[in-house]
C-alpha cells in the first residue's frame, strides 16, 4: 500500500489518544479490583493512586516518583497492567511498519498471557483494529485539532446555558473558534 492517497481516498487513523483512554480504562479497572481485595485484608497501598497511574512518572515530583516506583516493582497486578498499557503505546514511538507489527504481536501475547481480564479485552480490541492503528505510522495524522474545536464547541454550549436559536448557536461558535484578532 502506498503512503500518498490519491484524491478521493480516504484512510482510516485510529488517534493513539483514543488507545490511550482505552489502555487507561483498563489499568484503572484492575486497579479498583485489586484494591477492594487488598483493603479486605488490611492493605490499602493502592487507596488514593487512581491518578498516578494516568501520569507521565517524569512529571512527578521526585518524592511522588519514588513512592510510584515502589507501587510499580510492588508486583501488584495493578503494575503489571500499567506496565502493558505504557509499553502498548510505545507503538508510536516506531517509524517503520515492519517493527511495529512484531512489537505488537510480542505485547498481544503477553498481554493475552497476563490473566488481566481487562487488558485481555482491549488487546483483543486492538488486535480488531490494528490494520487502522499501524496508519498513524504511515500518515502520522491524527484527530486533535478536531477534538480541540469541538471541546471548544461544547464549552460554548454549556457556559451559554442554551441559545434562543441555531444561528445565535452559530454565531458564538463562530466567535470563539473562528481565531479572530479583536486586538485594537
Amino acid at each position: 500500500m502506498s503512503a500518498h492517497l490519491r484524491e478521493g481516498q480516504q484512510k482510516i487513523v485510529y488517534d493513539k489518544f483514543h488507545i490511550a483512554k482505552h489502555l487507561g480504562e483498563a489499568v484503572d479497572q484492575v486497579r479498583r479490583k485489586e484494591n477492594q481485595t487488598l483493603r479486605a485484608a488490611g492493605d490499602d497501598r493502592l487507596t488514593g493512586t487512581r491518578y498516578d497511574w494516568l501520569r507521565n512518572p517524569a512529571a512527578m515530583e521526585p518524592a511522588d516518583r519514588k513512592a510510584f516506583a515502589a507501587l510499580r516493582q510492588s508486583g501488584l497486578k495493578t503494575a503489571r497492567a500499567w506496565t502493558l498499557k505504557e509499553t502498548a503505546m510505545a507503538l508510536f514511538s516506531y517509524q517503520y511498519e515492519r517493527p511495529a507489527r512484531k512489537h505488537f504481536r510480542w505485547w498481544h501475547g503477553w498481554a493475552v498471557r497476563s490473566r488481566l481480564r481487562p487488558m485481555l479485552d482491549v488487546a483483543r480490541t486492538l488486535k480488531r483494529r490494528f490494520e487502522n492503528i499501524i496508519t498513524y505510522l504511515r500518515h502520522r495524522v491524527t484527530n486533535a485539532a478536531s477534538e480541540s474545536i469541538n471541546a471548544k464547541i461544547q464549552w460554548v454550549k454549556y457556559t451559554a446555558r442554551g441559545f434562543r436559536n441555531k444561528n445565535n448557536f452559530r454565531v458564538a461558535i463562530l466567535f470563539h473558534c473562528g481565531g479572530l484578532d479583536l486586538a485594537p
